[in-house]
């Protein structure tokens, strides 16, 4: 065995150490944050927290877990038409080497970076202010849609593209026009390429505190209409942590919100499955 081969199982010996490392690093420090929140939390899930109307005496979750759930519908409801309407005509109507195409992906990846406060602001000189919403949940899904679309819109254009140029061909050769090829054929191909920007919007949604403090507000109850007032979890779990009275029932809301990312990530996957097989 030459010198050069011994050196170059070396540094494959040392690279594949690397990889194995930094994945070790990323699922050890994943789980801590896990069970630690679980840990400090779990033991200080009591019935009260779950009591149908906030107070400040039993500091319930519940209202804001019903606003998590309503926002996070309203937010979607929104942005993925927006979204994957736009990727379609970007990956199939736009023509290519188009200026507007090139200005339209640049916007999205700009937005994509702008920090959530400057959203916040955003949505509440525009919604909350301007257009007269108030802090409501109407505003805080309007102000959440613009901020998740980028990323539908993003993940959505590269399921697309992903699809075998062959499909169309295909269905084109079948007779089959443009409009039934793409919601027939392309679509149902790239349907979990889809959920997966999905589920990344949902993951933002949930944990979003910023943008939802200057326009859904902090109310913590469950709104009679979309145009009234109310907390999310997150938002919840920074008041309670904020005060600094409630810092066990902060670490027990904490446990709610992972086990409902958690079990919508879960859902998203399982449906992903489902349509693909």
């Amino acid at each position: 065995m030459t010198s050069a081969s011994v050196a170059k199982d070396g540094v494959s010996v040392l690279l594949r150490g690397m990889v194995y490392g930094a994945a070790s690093l990323t699922f050890g420090t994943l789980l801590f944050i896990v069970a630690y929140i679980l840990w400090k939390g779990v033991r200080h899930l009591t019935p009260s927290l779950f009591s149908l109307t906030y107070t400040s005496e039993n500091v319930s979750l519940f209202p804001a877990l019903v606003n998590t759930i309503s926002m996070t519908a309203l937010s979607l409801a929104v942005a993925v038409p927006l979204g994957i309407f736009s990727a379609i005509w970007l990956v199939e109507y736009a023509r290519r080497g188009n200026r507007l195409v090139g200005m339209v992906r640049l916007t999205a990846e700009t937005l994509a970076g702008i920090p959530s406060i400057v959203y916040g602001l955003f949505g509440f000189l525009l919604f909350v202010t301007t257009l007269g919403f108030g802090f409501s949940l109407l505003a805080g899904a309007l102000t959440l849609a613009i901020m998740i679309l980028p990323v539908i819109m993003r993940t959505t254009e590269e399921a697309l593209r992903a699809v075998p140029d062959s499909y169309r061909e295909g269905s084109y050769g079948l007779g089959a026009g443009k409009l039934r090829t793409v919601f027939r054929i392309i679509l149902p191909s790239a349907v979990p390429g889809i959920l997966a920007g999905v589920i990344l919007s949902v993951g933002r949604i949930v944990g979003e505190t910023a943008a939802l403090i200057y326009t859904a507000g902090t109310v913590a109850q469950i709104p009679d209409t979309v145009f009234a007032s109310g907390r999310t979890l997150a938002v919840h779990l920074y008041a309670l942590w904020g005060e600094g009275f409630n810092a066990e029932q902060a670490y027990a809301t904490a446990v709610v919100l992972l086990i409902l990312v958690t079990g919508i990530n879960a859902l998203s996957a399982a449906i992903a499955s489902r349509l693909h097989s």
